[in-house]
């Protein structure tokens, strides 16, 4: 009798691990991260069963090799926690055969990942014949229509007009400023520091003390990784 499990984890620099590790481990590898210079290799661990990466159409040809898709999400990853890969551990129904897992499988991660955008590499492991399971290691940054990253989140600048503070991004604020909308610096304002508008600081004669506007704490998220982060979708999958 098929019993359902599917666990959802997070591979994240914060937490030790890697991307290229992660899916070397898999796929039972050998693959070098160029990031920090480990070379993985787990070619001696037993039970692969089947192993392939599935690419939406905008992605690069060569990110068919594994190594080379995880090894371009690591580059493009700067912060030392930066957030790398998804990954989900489902079982497999132990009444199918090899083929129909494989099929389930395929199908399963075109609609509910591919489609949406995500690279995913895949592999089914088996190590006794009664434990059929499929890892599956996601990329958690969306492309643009060229196959380059699109960026996880932009940076929302906290803005003033008559008394309202209101975000923007930088492309945002072109038009925004148009309106009246105005960023905020850090003023000396006697012993103080205080955030205020250009306008309001030069009609004081107020010194500016940062370079840098005012500007929300974790920035705005993108819209397409809000969605495959949110608990809904989680849920859904």
């Amino acid at each position: 009798m098929a019993i359902y499990h599917m666990q959802a984890k997070v591979v994240s620099r914060g937490s030790g691990r890697s991307a290229v590790a992660a899916s070397a481990y898999m796929s039972c590898s050998r693959m070098y991260n160029d990031y920090d210079g480990i070379q993985h290799d787990y070619t001696r661990k037993q039970g692969l069963i089947y192993q392939e990466v599935m690419l939406p159409p905008m992605a690069p040809l060569e990110w068919n090799d594994r190594e080379q898709l995880w090894n371009a999400v690591e580059e493009t990853e700067k912060t030392k926690d930066s957030r790398l890969a998804r990954e989900f551990v489902v079982a497999l129904p132990v009444e199918l055969d090899k083929d129909s897992n494989i099929s389930l499988l395929q199908d399963f991660i075109k609609k509910n990942f591919v489609d949406m955008g995500m690279c995913a590499d895949f592999a089914i492991h088996d190590t006794d014949g009664h434990n059929p399971h499929a890892h599956i290691l996601l990329t958690v940054r969306p492309l643009n229509e060229n196959g380059t990253w699109q960026y996880k989140t932009e940076k929302e600048y906290l803005c003033i007009k008559d008394g309202e503070e209101k975000g923007f991004t930088a492309s945002e604020f072109k038009t925004a400023q148009k309106q009246g909308w105005e960023k905020q610096y850090r003023y000396k304002v006697g012993k103080k520091k205080e955030y205020l508008t250009s306008s309001v600081a030069q009609e004081k004669g107020y010194e500016r003390i940062d370079k840098h506007p005012k500007s929300s704490r974790y920035g705005r998220q993108n819209p397409i990784s809000e969605q495959w982060n949110s608990d809904e979708q989680l849920c859904i999958w």
